[in-house]
């Protein structure tokens, strides 16, 4: 009894000591980001607002459009009963809507973004000469217009866009119709329109990532048919403040995923590859995505929400990876009064397979060229399991591969 008592004493001084460390770092990321980050704030109005509002009253072929809110299911169904043409008029009115809309053939998507990209270009090119605006805002601007001047180059596949506010992204590599494999890209803090691409260092971008995986997937299964979504749909935290450290961006996001791959064409097994606050997303996420997600892998994870893996109630199998020198690991993994995101995906106690990410180095390195990593979310994309490499610290992430 006396041993035992010592024991609660000593485990309880540890939780109290690494909650205590928790509530100092996120009372400092208040003094420092201040408090704008949990402030409610106005919804933004732009385009795709002010599409929707006139969405509503808008029929075709004789009958109403679908509400926005409607299923993916039921989205497909209306479109099933179009004309080529009237589908097309639709995407070209409404370009801002249909492009966004879950269910939407994904070709018409394309269209829709198309013609909502040159509506954008016109905006910020304006806006870059615009003398009432200040330098700064110039800039802005023009940062802007050279991301959506990359978006319209030929032979780029968007899926989803919205420039309201920081702007949103999302876009298919690949032919996502007739997909034997599907991987969606889901990155972490400090993505939106201004960062989905980035010229000078693309494996930490969505776009980069989302290319050097499709590019390892082809190299290893080049007989598979393989489409990958770098998914940049969702409004992340700026910085490394208080939303960061906090699920209700993730949980916006984690509802906007599962309508994404709800609307995903065919029946393609999926894979998540989930980085940074990306995997808080995916752990929100996780018990309510299809059967169709085979695989969620997260790296250089802050924490998915939950104490184990078991506890994300899904089928899918759960992969974990983290660098030797990625800064995540110093970040207290425990959830305490909503602050924090629960315990460490890679410690063995939390249950998911281990995999290498050799030849990492930093928070940003997952899916560059050359690395343990990359290689093996390729094989984990394509159905690849026996090329997987394990972490060191777990000599059997592959096994048993026929249970999930």
């Amino acid at each position: 009894m006396i041993a035992f008592a010592e024991f609660r004493s000593k485990t309880t001084a540890s939780t109290v000591r690494r909650a205590v460390l928790v509530i100092a770092v996120v009372f400092g990321l208040f003094a420092t980001t201040g408090w704008t980050a949990v402030r409610a704030s106005p919804a933004m109005q732009g385009p795709h607002a002010a599409e929707l509002a006139k969405w509503g009253d808008a029929s075709v072929a004789g009958g109403r459009v679908p509400s926005p809110e409607a299923t993916p299911g039921k989205v497909a169904g209306f479109f099933r009963g179009l004309t080529g043409a009237e589908s097309e008029r639709l995407a070209e009115r409404f370009p801002y809507v249909v492009g966004n809309l879950n269910g939407a053939p994904v070709e018409l998507r394309y269209h829709a973004n198309r013609v909502a990209l040159t509506k954008a270009r016109e905006t910020e090119q304006a806006r870059s000469h615009d003398s009432r605006l200040s330098p700064e805002g110039r800039k802005e601007a023009h940062d802007r217009l050279k991301q959506v001047d990359r978006l319209l180059r030929d032979g780029r596949q968007v899926l989803a866009f919205d420039p309201t506010g920081r702007g949103r992204v999302a876009e298919v590599l690949g032919d996502l119709d007739q997909a034997q494999r599907v991987s969606v890209v889901v990155p972490g803090v400090d993505t939106d329109l201004s960062t989905y691409d980035k010229p000078w260092k693309p494996y930490a971008a969505p776009a980069g990532m989302a290319r050097d995986l499709y590019n390892a997937e082809r190299a290893q299964a080049p007989h598979t048919r393989t489409a990958v979504i770098a998914w940049a749909d969702y409004t992340t935290p700026e910085g490394v403040g208080v939303d960061a450290a906090t699920e209700p961006l993730a949980a916006d996001g984690a509802d906007r995923l599962q309508q994404l791959v709800a609307g995903l064409p065919g029946h393609a097994d999926t894979a998540l590859f989930c980085h940074s606050y990306g995997s808080v997303a995916c752990g929100v996420a996780a018990s309510g995505l299809p059967d169709r997600v085979t695989d969620i892998t997260v790296a250089g994870s802050p924490g998915m929400r939950v104490d184990s893996a078991r506890e994300l109630r899904t089928d899918a199998r759960v992969w974990a990876a983290r660098g030797a020198t990625d800064w995540i690991q110093d970040v207290p993994h425990l959830e305490v009064a909503g602050l924090g995101h629960g315990s460490d995906p890679v410690a063995a106690s939390f249950g998911a397979r281990r995999i290498s990410a050799d030849g990492t180095h930093g928070h940003a390195e997952y899916f560059r060229k050359g690395t343990a990593s990359l290689a093996n979310f390729a094989a984990i994309g394509t159905g690849g399991y026996p090329a997987v490499t394990c972490d060191s610290s777990d000599t059997d992430c592959s096994a048993p591969l026929d249970l999930r």
